[in-house]
């Protein structure tokens, strides 16, 4: 059995049974039958019509749904309620995108061997899609990485977070009881072994993972020949700040960006680089504000930023900031644990470069400043790293703005904004070793269809 525990206090929320070898065949197999007999396909305005009832249910559950959310995952009870929403958000997104899964006429006729023919691509479900979801967007995650597939037409299996289950299965649930056909959306809580028979199947033809680039890219050498993959992971997203940024909304934009859902997300504000013109001023009023954001429990309306997903992870933040600190680096703000499941939130200055803080992930509440006199020696230093996925710049320079967009290594930089910036229409993912593949409804539906050409030969045409 599995113990799903409370990340702030770890009191026992609901023990869930886990999913056996047999558990796993059985669900691959009902996949694969329902992908295979084509005449049972979940015709398209069938999955509008379930896609847009799951929304309406789900709008009528919505404190409920962030209660499940927050009490599992950890994220502020405020923060878990704009999860919820932006999860019925994106349901609405693939149910209004279906319309939209069309192929293109091919030209003809333009050589002597191609007369009297008429060509066109359709697009078709690719096949069984599997997916492993990570903790920190519970809800959220769980809808980016079904929905899609039953958009597309895909029967999908879903593993959640073994510490954050609970969303996921109460989704599934939903999406049955919005007339969903049995078989086309099932949940397996299993152990790391089972889910790789699981990954690994040559029945899998669309494997989508939310997680470790460790664990990522090491499932997909394990994956059969043919299947697609979608992997994302983490990065240690760098904001550039000219001395001309703005700091009355710069301040608040990387306070949030950097220390929501205490820095468990992909993209959260790391690596700060300013300007040494404006160093000082900047440090002290983002220390100010990191060191009156109020942490505790989860569940807390006034409660900012709340535990890490497990005490491991406190640990390690721990460790990673005094070996900084140990060889360098200032202590603005924070830089002690609450509890064993809460650290403060920490602004760190000038760490070296070469310490866990400046080079890995830190998925924690801390943020690491900078000082530089040259913008290019920045985006040099920015880069320099093996992750890229999102970054920034603040300036009123549009000169400088652009030319920093084009300079940093990232799919995605925000201009006078934070580094977590996302809605889910659009492209989203990491590059190099932060990923393959794009996420973001419309993106991944894409992706989980496959072209099918068709060439009609007629000599009347």
């Amino acid at each position: 059995m599995l113990e799903v525990t409370s990340p702030y206090d770890q009191s026992l929320i609901k023990k869930i049974p886990l999913a056996t070898k047999n558990d796993i065949e059985q669900a691959l197999s009902t996949a694969y039958n329902l992908f295979l007999d084509q005449s049972g396909w979940i015709p398209a305005h069938k999955r509008i019509a379930i896609l847009e009832r799951t929304a309406t249910i789900m709008k009528s559950r919505i404190d409920e749904l962030t209660q499940i959310a927050a009490r599992e995952g950890g994220k502020p009870y405020i923060d878990s309620k704009v999860e919820v929403l932006r999860a019925i958000n994106g349901v609405k997104l693939a149910a209004e995108y279906i319309s939209q899964i069309k192929g293109e006429q091919i030209p003809m006729g333009l050589t002597k061997a191609s007369e009297n023919r008429i060509a066109f691509t359709t697009r078709e479900p690719i096949g069984v899609v599997v997916s492993i979801s990570a903790f920190n967007h519970p809800l959220n995650l769980t809808v980016h990485q079904t929905v899609t597939a039953i958009a597309a037409g895909c029967p999908v299996i879903i593993k959640p977070a073994s510490s954050t289950p609970l969303s996921c299965l109460n989704f599934a649930d939903i999406l049955k009881e919005a007339g969903l056909p049995e078989g086309w959306c099932q949940v397996t809580v299993c152990k790391n072994d089972v889910a790789e028979k699981l990954v690994t199947d040559k029945r899998v033809n669309y494997f989508s993972f939310i997680g470790s680039s460790k664990v990522g890219w090491y499932l997909r050498s394990k994956l059969s020949p043919g299947t697609r993959c979608a992997l994302e992971h983490g990065g240690a997203a760098p904001v550039i700040v000219e001395k001309d940024a703005d700091f009355a909304e710069m301040i608040p934009a990387l306070i949030k960006g950097g220390f929501y859902h205490a820095g468990q997300v992909c993209v959260s504000v790391q690596r700060v680089f300013v300007h040494e013109d404006i160093i000082d001023e900047f440090s002290n009023l983002f220390a100010q504000k990191a060191s009156k954001l109020i942490v505790g429990n989860q569940m807390d309306e006034k409660t900012e930023v709340g535990p890490l997903i497990s005490p491991n992870e406190v640990d390690r933040v721990e460790q990673w900031v005094n070996e900084a600190i140990n060889k360098g680096a200032k202590l603005l703000t924070g830089g002690k644990r609450i509890s064993d499941t809460c650290y403060e939130p920490t602004v760190l200055l000038n760490p070296p470069t070469d310490v866990k803080v400046s080079t890995l992930e830190i998925f924690g509440p801390v943020v690491c400043i900078y000082s530089y006199s040259d913008r290019e020696q920045a985006i040099h230093t920015a880069n320099s790293l093996d992750v890229h996925f999102q970054a920034s710049v603040f300036t009123k320079n549009i000169d400088i703005a652009l030319d920093t967009v084009k300079k940093l290594n990232a799919t995605a930089v925000m201009v006078n904004d934070h580094t977590a910036f996302r809605v889910d229409w659009m492209p989203f993912g990491g590059r190099d070793s932060s990923g393959i593949g794009m996420g973001g409804i419309p993106y991944s539906i894409h992706e989980m269809t496959r072209e099918k050409l068709m060439v009609i030969k007629s000599s009347t045409l």
